[in-house]
C-alpha cells in the first residue's frame, strides 16, 4: 500500500532541503513549483488564460511569461493573487494526480507532493499525511532577504502573502524545526521516515 505525503512550509524555511532528503532515500517526490512552472509555458492550458487576465505587458519579448513580473504584481494584490491561483492549480493538481496514480501502480511504499500552498490550495485532499517545515520568523527573514537578495519590507510581504506557518504547524501531521543545523534537521526527518515505513510495514 503506498502512503501520500504532502510536504509543505513556509517560504525560505527549508522545505527544498526535506524534498531532497526524501530523493535522497530514492522516494519519488512530486514536485509542484516545477509542475506550475510546466502548467503556463507557452502554449500550455494556463498561459492564454493568464495572458488574457493579466494582458501581454507580463510576456517577455521570447512570448514567454515575466515570471518577476508577473511575480511582482500578485504579491501585491490578493485579489490578482487569488485569480491566478485559481488559473494554476486545477492544472497542477491533474498532473499532481496522474502522478501519485503512476507512482503508485509503480508500487512505491511512500509518495511525496512538495506543495508551497498545500493547504491554502486544498492538495492536503489529495494526501494520507502532511508534514511541515518551519523556523521561528527571524531565521525565515533573514534566509529570505539573503537567498533572493531583497529588502526587509519586501520579504516581509512575501512571507505574510502566505498562510502563517504557526497554522500550518497546527494543522499538520508532523513536522520539522529547521532553525537549527542540517545535522539536527536530518535526525527529525529519520525519524519521520522511520515512522512512514513502518506505516508501510516495513520494519527495518
Amino acid at each position: 500500500m503506498s502512503i501520500v505525503i504532502g510536504l509543505t512550509g513556509g517560504i525560505a524555511t527549508g522545505k527544498s532541503t526535506v524534498a531532497k532528503m526524501f530523493d535522497e532515500e530514492d522516494i519519488p517526490v512530486i514536485d509542484t513549483d516545477k509542475i506550475a512552472r510546466d502548467v503556463v509555458d507557452k502554449g500550455k492550458p494556463a498561459y492564454e488564460k493568464i495572458v488574457h487576465h493579466f494582458s501581454d505587458d507580463i510576456l517577455l519579448c521570447t512570448g514567454h511569461i515575466n515570471r518577476k513580473k508577473l511575480g511582482k504584481i500578485v504579491f501585491k494584490d490578493r485579489e490578482e493573487r487569488e485569480t491566478l491561483n485559481d488559473i494554476v492549480h486545477p492544472e497542477v493538481r491533474r498532473v499532481v494526480e496522474k502522478q501519485i496514480r503512476r507512482n503508485t501502480l509503480l508500487d512505491e511504499d511512500i509518495i511525496v507532493v512538495d506543495v508551497p500552498l498545500l493547504f491554502e490550495s486544498g492538495f492536503d485532499e489529495l494526501v494520507d499525511y502532511t508534514l511541515v517545515v518551519f523556523t521561528d520568523t527571524t531565521t525565515q527573514l533573514e534566509r529570505l532577504m539573503s537567498r533572493d537578495s531583497i529588502k526587509k519590507e519586501d520579504a516581509e510581504k512575501r512571507i505574510n502573502s502566505q498562510m502563517s506557518i504557526k497554522e500550518k504547524i497546527v494543522m499538520a501531521d508532523y513536522k520539522i524545526d529547521n532553525s537549527m543545523s542540517i545535522l539536527e534537521t536530518k535526525r527529525q526527518f529519520k525519524q519521520i521516515h522511520n515512522k512512514l515505513k513502518k506505516l508501510c510495514g516495513d520494519e527495518s
